[in-house]
Formats: C-alpha cells, structure tokens, sequence
C-alpha cells in the first residue's frame, strides 16, 4: 500500500507534546508501510505567526529523531512547503469553485452578520450563515464601488457527510448544521479548511492523522475535496492528551499551573531537562496506542515495524509522568557510560562547574561520577541535581541532613577523629577506605550509622547519595578534610 502522510503545524510557538504524538503516530504509520512523510508548514495566519517557531518545529523533530521526506530544508517535487508561498494553487482552486458555482461572493458586512446571529439567539436557533441572494444590479453596485467580499462556499443541504475514520469507526454530521463557510478573505488570505484540502491533494496525501479537534473541520473539507473533484485521503482523528489522573485535555494556557507541579507540556521542557529521544518517542507512542498487554519498552525499529492505527485507543489517554520517568530511566540504563559523559557535559557547563575544553582529569571525574550514582542518574539533567557537590569546592548543607545526622553529641569528636583516619589511610581508595571506616566503628563501639551518615553529610553536605567510598575516593583526600574542616567550624558557629 502506498502511504503518504503530513503534519502541518502552525508556527505559533513550541510544540506540545500532544501534537509532537499526533506527528508521531502519523510518521510512524507512513514508515511502517514504507511510505513518506511530509512535513508542512500551516503559516496561512501570519497574525499568529511567532518568530523562530518554524526552527523550534525543525529542532523538535530533528531531536525525536524523525525525519521527513518532504519539506522544510529538504524540499521534494510538491513544494513549496511553506502554505504562504503556495497562493497561486489557492488562488486557481478558488476560481475553479467559484466557476462551477460552489462557492460564492458574500458581501456581508460584519454588523450584518451579528444582526442575524442576534436575531437567531431571539428565536432560540442555531445560528447558520446562508447564502442571501444578490440581484445583478446590486452586485454590479457593489463591483462598482470596490466593496470587499469573501468567498464562501455554499454547503448542500439535506445531506449527511459520512467521515470513515480510522481510529473512531463511522462518524458524521448533516450538512444543515454546517454553515456557509468562508474559503478565501476579503484580503485574499485562504482558511485552513480550504489551503488545506488544496495541499493535501496536490501533495498526494493519503492518510490524514491528525488531533481528534480537527473533526469538526473534516465534515466541512470532504465538501471542498468532493467540489474540486479531488480523491478522498483516509482519514484518523487521534484523541487529546488528557492532563495527568484527568479526562480533561492538557491546555497551553496551563502551562504554567502544569510546570509548577513538575508537569511539563512542551517537547522542549523535556529536552532542557535531559529526557532521551528514545525515551520520549517510546513513552509518546504507548500513549493511546499498544500492541499487548506486556510489552512497555520499544526501540524505534519495532514501533516502526508494530504500529498499526487499529490498535489507537479512541478514548483520550492521560499524560503520566511517572510512567515517562520510568521509561526514560530504562533507556538511560541502555546507555554506555561515554554516552553519558556527553549527555551530561552541557549540564554542567551550563551551571559553570565544568569548562570547555574539558580536560581528561575533569571527563575522568565525570565518568567516576556517573558510575557512582548509578541508576540514580534519570535524566541528564540529574547529574548536577544530585553530583554538584563532585564539581566545586563550595559545600552546601543540606539544612534537614544537618539537623538529623550532625546536630548530635558527639559528632564533632567524631568528625575529628574520622578527619584523622582519612589523613592517614593508605592507600586511598575504596577498600581500604572502607574497611578503615568499619575497623574504626567496631574499635570505637560505634554502630556503623553513627559513623557513616555523620561522614557523609561532612564530606558531600547531603544525608543521601551515591555510595560513601565513592564519594570520599572521588572527592578525593585533601578535600574531604577541607569540607570536614568547614563542618566543624559551621558546627562550631551554630551556624546550619
């Protein structure tokens, strides 16, 4: 089967992550079948237009690793791809229609439409905008003195517009609810129900994914593909992102209620926090759409080869951060440690603790570093959240650590004496260090918490972390006794 689908944003600020996993399911079913995908550019409402959009679109989609066949900076046989610079298409599309009488010139003003809207609320009716006939006279009156028109098209009534969707079976609306609707403005700019049909068919679209609210306009563009004799695509309408534990659909405008509860609707919050492109296509593509009761984590070559638009939920499925935190921590385990290093090095060049060029001391800490924590390392971003204390000679205690490990009798005793353990074991590295540590607990009767925790929090100024020996061999010597130092002083001070 030949397959060839789009997806047409708008470049009106960032992509959220509800239109990145409609581009998604539409991407992979054009690879799945071996197809192309054609990404377009919808900046017909320059009004909305927001500058360096379009770049943030291109950074989005190169990140999630999905090419495009068709487009922007990669051009094809049915550009341009930008819908402002294909006007002259629109334009013989609209003479075409007006010619064979399916569309026709309004000149209506404003005032007279809210008149007639206004008199439908009085009588309790929908409002439906109908074609009012216009004698010649009138109309050459009207050509005469330059008054502007659009052009709307005139919807057949007594029908019923059947869509055949692909994901929510049978669907369809009577062309009496659907107003006359305008195709081109007075100013000439086309609609997106009508450059949109226009695009499709001269790009030989032949399966329209897109989001669940574009519905309502399918009923209205199947009138313009029938009028302008063009094939039917296929059609599949994905439902909405629902905000997390909620049916309701996540909004833009909430973007800031969402990020203050770590909840993030932008493609790019996450690329600024460290997520995986694998991890993000992974999680975006088992939103709504599953292939078994079992399997969780896909690579990008089995999505392409298992997606199938039949196994689309049809009910909205909620945003779950917890489960994208998980499937980013599966797919950062796969990683090999040089892959980290360099996920990580622009966190912590961004914060100023590393420098470029890195030196081979600096990248042998960093590989230390992220051995140490483990699988605690989710994102990259992680690295600084819990490692920042490897990479500057500033400690920072944790108040509630300080509180719970150090604010005890005995403890600066402690701290000097394990300051004078340090200052002599030999040679300093993990196990020595630590059976130093658990000689010196046993000799002095110490349970092993009361000499560990109280260490840590001296040396790393956190009550948690990676493991205690690590920490101390990758600090090294002189600096776990510097911080010991200044933890005492602090304890000494009052201060904490």
């Amino acid at each position: 089967m030949s397959v060839r689908t789009r997806f047409a944003p708008s470049p009106t600020g960032f992509l959220h992550i509800g239109g990145v996993r409609t581009a998604l399911f539409s991407w992979l079913l054009a690879r799945h079948f071996g197809g192309q995908f054609i990404l377009r550019i919808d900046d017909t409402d320059q009004e909305r237009h927001v500058d360096n959009a379009v770049n943030r679109i291109l950074d989005g989609f190169r990140w999630m690793e999905m090419d495009w066949d068709e487009g922007p900076e990669v051009g094809g046989p049915h550009g341009p791809y930008f819908q402002s610079e294909r006007h002259e298409l629109y334009t013989r599309a609209a003479a075409k229609l007006e010619a064979s009488g399916h569309v026709y010139r309004d000149y209506s003003t404003q005032a007279e439409r809210d008149a007639d809207r206004a008199e439908s609320d009085r009588a309790k009716r929908a409002y439906r905008f109908r074609r009012k006939e216009v004698s010649e006279e009138t109309q050459r009156q009207y050509e005469a003195e330059g008054r502007p028109y659009a052009l709307r098209f005139q919807v057949p009534l007594g029908r019923t517009v059947v869509v055949h969707d692909l994901i929510k079976g049978d669907v369809e609306q009577k062309t009496e609810e659907i107003s006359d609707f305008v195709i081109v403005r007075p100013d000439g700019t086309p609609l997106y129900n009508f450059a949109s049909v226009v695009d499709d068919a001269d790009m030989e679209i032949t399966h329209v994914v897109r989001a669940e609210e574009h519905l309502s306009n399918t009923y209205t563009q199947i009138l313009v593909f029938e009028a302008l004799g063009y094939t039917l695509p296929a059609f599949a309408h994905v439902p909405y992102v629902a905000e997390p534990g909620s049916r309701k659909k996540m909004s833009k405008r909430k973007g800031a209620e969402y990020k203050a509860n770590d909840v993030f609707v932008y493609l790019s919050d996450y690329v600024d926090r460290g997520y995986l492109p694998q991890a993000m296509m992974n999680y975006l593509a088992r939103l709504g759409w599953s292939l078994d009761d079992s399997q969780e984590i896909f690579s990008r070559a089995e999505l392409i080869e298992k997606f199938t638009l039949d196994r689309v939920n049809s009910s909205p499925a909620s945003h779950d951060p917890d489960k994208l935190f998980w499937v980013q921590g599966e797919w950062m385990k796969t990683l090999p440690l040089e892959r980290k290093v360099e996920g990580a090095l622009p966190f912590l060049e961004k914060e100023g603790l590393v420098t470029e060029p890195v030196s081979p001391e600096t990248r042998t800490r960093i590989e230390a570093v992220i051995n140490a924590l483990g699988d605690r390392l989710k994102v990259f971003s992680d690295i600084v959240k819990l490692g920042r204390y490897f990479f500057t000679d500033t400690l920072t205690h944790d108040p509630d650590a300080v509180k719970k490990r150090l604010r005890k009798e005995g403890v600066p005793a402690l701290l000097t004496a394990l300051d004078g353990l340090l200052a002599t074991v030999e040679p300093y590295d993990i196990p020595t260090l630590e059976k130093a540590v658990h000689e010196f607990a046993e000799t002095n009767s110490h349970p092993m918490g009361q000499v560990v925790n109280p260490l840590r929090v001296a040396t790393t100024g956190q009550g948690v972390g990676p493991g205690l020996y690590d920490c101390l061999v990758i600090l090294g010597r002189d600096s776990c006794r510097a911080r010991i130092a200044a933890t005492l002083a602090m304890l000494e001070a009052g201060a904490g």
